[in-house]
């Protein structure tokens, strides 16, 4: 089945860097969210994005005005019914990702693959929210999208070889590179880095160093290019407290509880770049 419509469901940071690369691989693409708000500050963010692209000279006014032409906005998920493939991107919430798979579920055409940007939510535990679990498969795009070439493929228990090898054919034809895991908790991605970035937390909770230190040890002892501390920051305090809680309920090992330092940042709204305050200020 060739895909020539793509939908996109949710306009933040994951989202429109998904939508982005979408509409730069020459797909039309249906960029959804539950305000105009919402999506118009998506369009905004890849119009930015793709503006540094001209002032690099990497592409011309042209190609990103033809980019920008192949989106469009979308606050109704009924629109949804005229795409051929659809990624879930909305947030790390199960509540809302089961909610979200049930209505796509009955608004797509019956052939559609429904995937989601989930970064920890086991993907047969979202399918079991459809009548089309074959179809169901994860497709978890790294941030920033337009930068990071990896895209974690998941496929759940029920997840057909079909339906496999349409999504790493999509992939590569966005210029990504697959890498396949198996559909555990955080799969391979998040199972490692953000118990990192826990014990990260655990450090600076124990006064072991300070947020800058721990930052430095990191990127300059293990080279790498940013620190926990900052990277969490970037990611979402938010978003890496319901992976550890997903890790830690779904895998049952104390290893993965998350730190209270964490929690206790998240409940005072403290979620990293997107509140303009986390571990650093902003």
């Amino acid at each position: 089945m060739e895909v020539k419509t793509f939908g996109v469901i949710g306009a933040g940071q994951m989202g429109s860097g998904i939508v982005h690369v979408a509409a730069a691989s020459g797909l039309s693409v249906i960029m959804n969210d539950i305000k105009q708000e919402f999506v118009d500050r998506g369009l905004a963010n890849i119009a930015k994005n793709l503006q540094r692209g001209v002032d690099k000279g990497k592409m011309t006014a042209e190609e990103k005005d033809a980019i920008l032409g192949r989106i469009k906005g979308s606050t109704d998920l009924k629109d949804l019914a005229a795409a051929d493939f659809v990624v879930e991107a909305a947030s790390e919430n199960e509540g809302i990702k089961y909610k979200i798979f049930e209505t796509l579920d009955q608004v797509c055409k019956p052939h559609v693959v429904l995937a989601s940007n989930t970064s920890s939510i086991p993907i047969g535990r979202i399918a079991s929210h459809t009548k089309r679990p074959e179809k169901v498969i994860g497709m978890h795009f790294m941030n920033p999208v337009p930068v990071m070439k990896l895209v974690e493929v998941i496929c759940g228990l029920a997840t057909s070889d079909e339906t496999r090898e349409l999504t790493l054919e999509l992939t590569r034809k966005m210029g990504k590179t697959p890498a396949a895991s198996n559909d555990y908790p955080g799969f391979i991605s998040n199972r490692i880095l953000m118990p990192m970035i826990n014990e990260a937390v655990f450090c600076l909770y124990h006064s072991v160093g300070t947020k800058e230190d721990i930052d430095t040890v990191m990127k300059l002892g293990m080279n790498h290019p940013m620190g926990p501390l900052a990277l969490a920051d970037l990611i979402g305090l938010d978003t890496c407290l319901a992976i550890m809680e997903t890790l830690h309920d779904g895998l049952g090992d104390s290893k993965y509880r998350p730190c209270p330092l964490l929690r206790q940042y998240v409940e005072a709204g403290y979620l990293g770049r997107k509140s303009g305050r986390g571990f650093y200020a902003y």
